[in-house]
């Protein structure tokens, strides 16, 4: 079984082959095709690959098959002893995507860290000062 999870509007969702997902509205038209590229973790053929934070060279293959609006949630806003009443409704715009293919990345070898080292001093002489101290003067 393939999966992947990948990161969208700041969400992070587990899509599948087939699969339909409810997402943040994205600027796109009604049956365009894309890539995800925000990659998390992908399972393919028994295989995990993680990472970090991204999985390299992996992508999702999405097609747009709507953009919509949610249901009305109302707002009611109410202050005591004023008078003070509002009732407000949003309704919130999403895009609902069907996922066509996942593609895993080939395997890219991870970086290891940059040990700091420092520079060999040359062999050069130290020159060194001597502070001379003033004699104190008497005042008179």
């Amino acid at each position: 079984m393939e999966y992947a999870v990948i990161n969208t509007g700041g969400k992070q969702y587990t899509v599948y082959p087939g699969s339909s997902i409810q997402v943040e509205k994205l600027p796109r038209e009604e049956e365009e095709s894309f890539e995800i590229n925000e990659i998390l973790l992908v399972s393919k053929d028994g295989k995990l690959k993680v990472g970090n934070p991204l999985v390299h060279g992996a992508s999702v293959k999405a097609q747009i098959i709507e953009n919509g609006r949610g249901k009305k949630i109302t707002v009611l806003k109410y202050k005591p002893k004023i008078r003070y009443k509002k009732k407000i409704g949003h309704r919130q715009p999403y895009t609902q995507l069907k996922i066509t293919e996942i593609l895993s990345g080939d395997e890219v070898p991870v970086k290891k860290r940059a040990t700091r080292t420092t520079a060999k001093k040359s062999s050069s002489p130290k020159t060194t000062t001597t502070r001379t101290r003033r004699k104190k003067t008497d005042g008179t």
